[in-house]
């Protein structure tokens, strides 16, 4: 819904985080429906992202190790600015763009690690329809695909989860994950930081009381007899997997960074993807190695083991043809799949879209004025 008069005045809506929240981006199970539907528009390509082939996650802005102007920031765990814009079709038809400024050392000012925004523009005057507090719009979103990875790859009658990581992402995961285990009877929480890994157990323990949550010690602890694993570690963790932890059948989804045995998993493992011209995309972006613990994702990952040699990208899979049919899932029940995921702005937009509708049905928010006339027509 476009706010322009015929006088050309244009209104948009700024929405906080509190608004964000009494319009319902907590609500996971809508949210999981919304990035399901993502996945089908991608498949029928229905969506436009920039780079040179309009399909780059975003561009970062980086800082040196050691600057040589005193007040340029230095190089450090996830500190980094970066714009995602994307355009998305079909029923959105609307353009945006996810901005964020990240550093770790936010805790330490009482801060989350990223703040981040979100704006959304009308395709046809590229007009501002929304600015939004974006922290939680990102966290929900991010959580929500493992949901959808779980709908479609997972075994039916999977009953272990494990979550490597118990952060914002670890939170809003684990909901999504225990929204689709359907037979879920074990919840395994493991993170370095015991303080996190408590206020997880108590909040699942809360919405959850069918499912025993534990805190485990090691990762192998929460990798074994697992049926699905969730990493989504931040900062300078990269958590090693070892193969004769994985249970066969296994789904292990990627959020963040991992380290396999390249060999086992390539002969042993089904790689799907978000999707993967994405990670093309990647290679005219970046220089090899293109896993780092800046930009760590699986999809990277699996670029360093094809230009290594180890395998080709016919082995890898989108999961969008999966959900259409076209590909089978699983071809046996000791399949494992590892699902690769990274982080693209077509999700912030559909998820925004919706919840920027529902604030309008509620009349959420509050209506800001970009000008009533533009000093400048041209």
């Amino acid at each position: 819904m476009l706010i322009i008069t015929t006088q050309g005045r244009v209104d948009f809506l700024y929405l906080n985080e509190q608004d964000m929240v009494d319009a319902g981006v907590m609500d996971m199970q809508a949210c999981i429906d919304v990035m399901e539907g993502v996945f089908e528009l991608l498949s029928e390509q229905d969506y436009r992202m920039g780079g040179r082939n309009n399909n780059s996650r975003g561009m970062v802005v980086s800082f040196p190790d050691e600057p040589v102007h005193e007040t340029m920031p230095a190089n450090g765990p996830d500190r980094r600015f970066c714009a995602m814009p994307a355009y998305l079709g079909s029923d959105y038809r609307i353009a945006g763009c996810k901005w964020y400024g990240s550093n770790i050392d936010n805790k330490d000012k009482n801060l989350p690690r990223s703040i981040l925004t979100m704006n959304l523009n009308d395709a046809d005057t590229g007009a501002p329809l929304a600015f939004m507090s974006a922290n939680l719009l990102s966290a929900w979103r991010t959580g929500a695909i493992p949901g959808v990875g779980v709908r479609h790859l997972a075994k039916k009658d999977s009953k272990v989860v494990a979550v490597l990581g118990a952060g914002a992402i670890g939170h809003s995961t684990a909901e999504a994950l225990l929204l689709e285990v359907k037979q879920a009877e074990v919840f395994k929480i493991y993170d370095v930081d015991a303080n996190q890994s408590q206020a997880l157990k108590q909040e699942l323990e809360a919405t959850f009381p069918r499912v025993t949550i534990h805190i485990v010690d090691t990762i192998e602890d929460a990798v074994r007899e697992s049926d699905v694993i969730n990493l989504a570690t931040s900062g300078e963790a990269n958590p090693m997997i070892e193969s004769e932890w994985i249970k066969p059948g296994a789904l292990i989804i990627g959020s963040s960074s991992g380290q396999f045995d390249p060999d086992f998993i390539i002969k042993n493992a089904h790689l799907v993807v978000d999707n993967w011209k994405m990670y093309e995309e990647v290679t005219y972006e970046d220089v090899y190695p293109y896993n780092s613990l800046e930009m760590g994702v699986l999809g990277r990952l699996f670029l360093d083991w094809i230009h290594e040699d180890r395998m080709t990208d016919e082995l890898i899979t989108n999961i969008g043809v999966i959900m259409n049919g076209t590909v089978p899932a699983r071809e046996s029940d000791d399949d494992i799949i590892i699902f690769a995921l990274g982080g693209q702005p077509v999700y912030d937009i559909a998820w925004g879209y919706r919840i920027y509708q529902n604030a309008l049905d509620k009349g959420i928010g509050t209506k800001l004025n970009l000008w009533e006339t533009a000093y400048q027509v041209r």
